[in-house]
């Protein structure tokens, strides 16, 4: 993966627990540029990468802006943001991907949860600026939890935008039956932040008719799986014909990795389909939150830093 080195121009306390990161080139050349929904790959300083999605105007590459909430629970990427990234430092990112694209719609309802509105506060940005018809509702523990809250109370769009705390009385509680209520065929949802958010949003969405095109998630982090039941498969790299044995409690990735067969991985959790690998043969046991139910079941391709085999045999396409 090619990769853009970057100066951290600020750093900002936004939030209780949460930093942002503006990124700018040494040279002040402007970056690649991207749109809403985009994130990008930061190598830590221990050499780890990390996904962070984009938060400022996608009209403006001359900067990124990232924020990273210092969770407790997390693999050390963002205590090593907080910790061991400062202001002025020079770190390496990779070009923008998106996975989580805006689609054009008659009407745009955006669901953040705590830190996941770092992707909604761009595509928010970008729903405005194009005078589409949208909604953003943004859920909170606390208002001192809240990144950009005087940044979106002041922004052009402030009044498409509803805070809801969880401390805060029950008239200002985030009301999905009414939201949610009797979806249009033109309209879609867009849900990020913690898995149980994504999932009591988007229970409720369909609990209310809505289709699965119509929603789109984004995660930041995966549920523990249980692995309890994993047995050792087999994986053939195709071109060569060379057959190797996965283990319980170890990945394709890793298995191979020791073969000399690099599969290159970012967030390894099945979340960014970097590591998205050809299946030629065999039945996959997925377990992404990357690819569609409809893709699962082509069984054409698979995240092998985490999904597995139901098969004795996978054939890879390397």
């Amino acid at each position: 993966m090619s990769m853009i080195q970057v100066q951290v121009r600020r750093k900002s306390l936004e939030a209780q627990d949460i930093a942002s990161f503006e990124l700018v080139r040494p040279d002040g050349a402007p970056l690649p540029e991207f749109s809403a929904g985009s994130h990008i790959d930061v190598r830590l300083p221990d050499g780890m990468l990390r996904q962070y999605s984009l938060c400022n105007d996608d009209g403006d590459s001359r900067h990124y802006r990232i924020a990273v909430l210092r969770d407790a629970q997390s693999r050390g990427g963002s205590r090593a943001m907080h910790d061991a990234v400062g202001q002025g430092d020079l770190i390496e990112i990779s070009p923008p991907r998106n996975h989580f694209p805006l689609v054009e719609a008659q009407r745009t309802l955006l669901f953040a949860g705590g830190i996941g509105v770092t992707p909604l506060l761009c595509m928010a940005q970008r729903l405005a600026k194009s005078g589409a018809d949208f909604q953003l509702h943004y859920c909170v523990r606390t208002p001192d939890r809240t990144a950009f809250r005087d940044e979106i109370a002041s922004s052009g769009f402030a009044s498409r935008v509803g805070f809801h705390y969880d401390d805060g009385p029950a008239d200002q509680r985030l009301d999905l039956a009414s939201v949610l209520a009797g979806p249009g065929p033109d309209v879609h949802a867009y849900v990020c932040g913690p898995q149980g958010f994504i999932d009591h949003v988007t229970a409720a969405a369909r609990l209310h008719g809505w289709s699965d095109e119509q929603l789109h998630v984004e995660y930041f982090q995966a549920a523990p799986l249980d692995s309890t039941g994993d047995g050792t498969f087999r994986v053939k790299v195709a071109s060569s014909g060379n057959v190797y044995d996965v283990p319980a409690g170890r990945t394709v990735v890793q298995v191979l990795g020791e073969h000399g067969i690099d599969i290159p991985v970012s967030c390894e959790q099945g979340i960014c389909g970097t590591c998205i690998t050809g299946v030629l043969d065999g039945q996959c046991d997925h377990r992404d939150l990357y690819f569609t139910d409809e893709e699962k079941e082509r069984n054409d391709r698979f995240t092998p830093c985490c999904s597995r085999a139901k098969s004795p045999l996978l054939v890879l396409d390397l």
